[in-house]
């Protein structure tokens, strides 16, 4: 043995060394003969790969070969980080036949390179036979079942959730930290939970666990822990309020937090930060500010996550608030607190507030960080400006995926569909393959722009890359189709989805209404019925719809009962407006107006808008000036009502009132951008508006105009 504990990297390579021999033996060289008192043990080394990762041999001399802590734990290492499997069995099987199995650092490295395979059948195994498990060997199984979304395992099942208010008097005071058996027991047993599974039912099982039933199994082995009187430390509520949060259950996070007071961590720094995350995302920011608030000792991290808080839940200002605390206190920001600054100003429009923190990344040289830049192109694309978002992104030195698609989706929020396009063809020049967010967006402005011939093009590029299976791509194409009029592609893509989600139907059914095919909407809302999913508000929205542009009246009104009466979902405003549109447009006015009338919170623009046009259609000005009266006080600065309105009184003859809201127009409201409609031939996209000349074969379209006309007009008298 050596005298003094060298560096691990050195023990590695003096082992490699040591037994490359073994491997490395060159053939024209014969042992020389030893006395049997002078010969040594040597070892045959089994895992190539890491004997390659860790050094290359520089002797072939073999003087003596023994697995030792540094070499052991620099191997396991290796195999944990990599998700080498098999090498770190065979290391596992070296550690024993060698004796070193019952070191304890040994085991709990045998244990977190188990988890961190994928490999829980023998990591559970390993885990029951260790005689002694300290908390670092509880840490490493609780968080190698949080850290890990599927485990081929078992499905723990409600058992697993524990009430941990139970077990908070399982410590008498904050100092202890070694806990009260007869507590912990009780509080248990009152928890009506078992111990566990064997390995035997594991291995006999065989089922592959949900990412819920690993976080319950990690709760599950805390709650074992706390039975065999381990103390937790600081990792192991990391680790379980990381559950909690994935879980989506804030009741338990809230019991443990009362756990973390009891046994004094409520000021540990570490703690203090997974507790105002998770407040944060179940929107407890009052909890969240109150945990900050005690901490004494705050870092970086701590700061961070109480900035974030603030913007994930839109409360820019105190996240601000937050920040220039921060700065008082000597610390400056990093690239996550920027970022979290940047998504406030996103998320509530502040563009000038966005701008000078702009100059304050530029100052602190974090304008070259990729998440930085990624954050800063995504605020100046959300406040609308696009222009500045490029900038942003053409200075970026360093892109990933996350970067294009940034900017790829600002510009399909701001309609710049394009240029979206066009940036997408530069993304793939410059090697990088899109995700599913990447093309979901391109879908998207594929179906703003009714753009069929770069929706085809997308489809295709899915196909071939295998990205099908992903549910915003396949709900993207139909839209996409719908909207570019391919109904038959739409249905198509509907059909390809092996097992549709709400989302799914919903767009599948909104494409038909879209197109006025409402038999169709009307048969796919049964099968999705059969099928035992529950509709939402936005299925009955299609629904609804489909029966308005078809003019089904009964069949409107009967989904419009079953939608309260079966579903138990009271209508909203859209719903109404729907069934004002529904009765607008078969002529029963009387009806519509009496639903406008009895709306639980008042008419809205969008109903009073269904309301006058169906007025329009059926020529009833009484009925169409009462329901613009309202329009105009709600919406006084909207042009188009006023521009329908005096559209109205025209087809009546009524000059003098179409002076009176032409006046009131100029008054009250800015200029009236015209409407346009467009069409997309042999990849260019041609774009009208009313009376229109400027097309450069405006001549030939109006004279085929002028021949449809006639020929409708002709089969119209016939």
């Amino acid at each position: 043995m050596l005298s003094r504990p060298f560096s691990s990297s050195f023990h590695s390579k003096r082992l490699l060394s040591l037994s490359s021999s073994v491997l490395f033996k060159p053939a024209n060289t014969s042992p020389k003969p030893q006395h049997p008192s002078q010969k040594t043990a040597t070892t045959f080394f089994p895992f190539p790969q890491i004997e390659a990762s860790l050094g290359n041999p520089e002797t072939t001399h073999v003087i003596d070969f023994h697995l030792d802590p540094y070499f052991l734990s620099d191997s396991l290492n290796f195999s944990a980080k990599n998700g080498r499997l098999k090498e770190g069995r065979q290391l596992h099987s070296c550690i024993e036949k060698s004796g070193c199995g019952s070191q304890h650092s040994i085991q709990n490295q045998l244990l977190n390179m188990y988890l961190k395979c994928g490999d829980f059948v023998d990591a559970h195994k390993m885990f029951d036979e260790m005689p002694n498990r300290n908390v670092v060997s509880w840490n490493i199984m609780i968080s190698g079942c949080v850290s890990r979304s599927r485990y081929p395992g078992l499905v723990m099942g409600e058992a697993v959730k524990m009430d941990f208010g139970l077990c908070v008097d399982m410590f008498d005071e904050p100092e202890r930290k070694v806990l009260s058996l007869n507590g912990m027991t009780s509080g248990c047993v009152s928890c009506d939970c078992h111990l566990g599974p064997t390995t035997g039912e594991i291995e006999k099982k065989g089922l592959e666990s949900s990412n819920s039933s690993s976080m319950k199994l990690g709760l599950f082995f805390f709650k074992k822990m706390l039975v065999e009187m381990v103390g937790p430390n600081y990792i192991t509520f990391i680790s379980v309020l990381g559950a909690c949060l994935r879980l989506n259950d804030i009741e338990i996070g809230k019991q443990l937090h009362c756990l973390i007071i009891k046994v004094g961590f409520s000021s540990n720094g570490f703690v203090g930060s997974a507790l105002v995350d998770l407040y944060a995302k179940f929107g407890n920011v009052g909890d969240a500010r109150q945990v900050f608030d005690k901490i004494q000792s705050r870092d970086l991290v701590l700061w961070n996550v109480m900035v974030s808080c603030y913007a994930f839940n839109g409360l820019g200002r105190e996240a601000f608030g937050v920040f220039r605390s921060m700065m008082l206190e000597g610390i400056m920001g990093d690239d996550f607190t920027f970022s979290s600054l940047l998504s406030s100003c996103s998320s509530s429009g502040s563009c000038q507030l966005g701008k000078q923190i702009h100059g304050f990344i530029i100052r602190l040289a974090l304008d070259l960080d990729v998440l930085v830049t990624s954050t800063l192109v995504d605020m100046y694309a959300k406040n609308g400006l696009t222009e500045d978002a490029r900038k942003a992104f053409d200075r970026m030195r360093t892109r990933n995926v996350v970067s294009w698609t940034t900017m790829i989706v600002g510009y399909g929020q701001n309609g710049e569909g394009k240029e979206a396009m066009e940036l997408f063809k530069l993304m793939l020049q410059e090697g990088l393959k899109p995700d599913e967010l990447t093309l979901a967006s391109l879908l998207s402005s594929c179906s703003n722009l009714a753009a069929v011939n770069e929706a085809v093009q997308l489809h295709g590029h899915v196909i071939k890359n295998g990205l099908g299976t992903f549910m915003s791509i396949g709900n993207g194409l139909i839209n996409a189709y719908a909207k570019c009029g391919c109904i038959a592609s739409a249905f198509e893509s509907f059909s390809s989805v092996s097992n549709p989600d709400l989302v799914t139907w919903t767009s599948m059914i909104s494409a038909y209404a879209f197109h006025g095919l409402a038999r169709e909407a009307l048969e796919i809302f049964e099968e999705m019925l059969r099928e035992g999913l529950r509709p939402d508000r936005v299925v009955f929205v299609g629904v609804l719809s489909a029966c308005s542009h078809a003019g089904l009246v009964d069949e409107g009104f009967h989904y419009f009962d079953s939608m309260r009466r079966d579903h138990r979902i009271m209508p909203d405003s859209e719903h109404y407006t729907c069934m004002v549109d529904l009765l607008g447009r078969a002529g029963h006015l009387e009806r519509a107006h009496s639903i406008l009338v009895n709306m639980p919170y008042g008419p809205t623009p969008n109903a009073l808008g269904a309301f006058i046009s169906a007025c329009r259609l059926h020529g009833n000005i009484r009925l169409a000036k009462w329901a613009a009266e309202m329009l105009f006080e709600l919406e006084p600065d909207e042009a188009v009502n006023y521009a329908v309105m005096s559209n109205i009184y025209a087809a009546a003859g009524s000059w003098r009132d179409v002076a009176r809201v032409r006046k009131m127009m100029r008054n009250v409201s800015d200029y009236k951008i015209p409407g346009c409609s467009w069409t997309e031939i042999g990849s260019k996209v041609h774009t009208f508006v009313s009376h229109d000349k400027s097309h450069p074969q405006a001549l030939e379209i109006y004279a085929i105009l002028e021949l449809l006309v006639s020929l409708m007009k002709l089969e119209d008298s016939t």
